[in-house]
């Protein structure tokens, strides 16, 4: 291995160390609690080197975001092109967000933080660089009912506020699972999940 490639590895190595530490962090003391300083300690790094790294605190929340998005982002892609058909490929994609939710919490909490945070703690680029990654997974939802609009297997819908209303559906379902000793007194999560998913795929396909 040579110098210049030794150097790229032990870069990606300390950042990924900065954001584990920023991404347990977060989780166990909340935003307020989460300062350059304490990342710093729990990383085990000077305060100068993470600011060597990222310029700001926001700007590791935005990589933690982009990180969680795009691991999500691969994984629904994977997942949607072993399909043929579109209702295949939409299930496929639902599947695979509740699978993610379940599998890959570390992620999915991070994601799920900041959606749920009241207002935007990024400045406008920042947040116009994390909503790019979400955007893409809307994108491959909307393509998908495009092409079977298009194969006339599906009805004539918007397909970008199906693909939103799906995720949508989808996202506020999973945080139901938190209630299964009230509002999901007498239900299963995981059968309420699939009947979401395929009521909203069916109401896409032609009589």
């Amino acid at each position: 291995m040579g110098l210049q490639e030794r150097r790229a590895r032990e870069r990606a190595e300390r950042k990924a160390q900065i954001l584990d530490a920023a991404r347990s962090l977060l989780m166990a003391e909340g935003l307020q609690g989460t300062s350059i300083n304490k990342i710093a300690e729990r990383a085990e790094l000077g305060v100068g080197t993470l600011y060597f790294y990222f310029e700001s605190k926001e700007e590791i929340f935005a990589a933690l975001q982009e990180e969680g998005l795009e691991c999500l982002y691969v994984d629904v892609k994977t997942a949607m092109e072993k399909e043929k058909r579109p209702a295949d490929q939409l299930a496929a994609i639902a599947r695979t967000y509740v699978e993610f939710s379940k599998n890959t919490t570390s992620y999915f909490d991070i994601i799920n933080y900041f959606l749920s945070s009241p207002g935007s703690f990024l400045t406008p680029h920042l947040k116009e660089q994390v909503d790019e990654y979400g955007t893409r997974i809307i994108d491959l939802i909307s393509q998908t009912v495009q092409a079977g609009i298009d194969r006339k297997v599906f009805k004539a819908v918007n397909p970008r506020r199906f693909a939103i209303t799906l995720w949508g559906a989808l996202h506020g379902i999973i945080q139901f699972r938190k209630l299964k000793m009230t509002v999901l007194s007498g239900e299963r999560h995981e059968e309420l999940l699939q009947f979401t998913i395929d009521y909203l795929i069916h109401s896409l396909e032609m009589k």
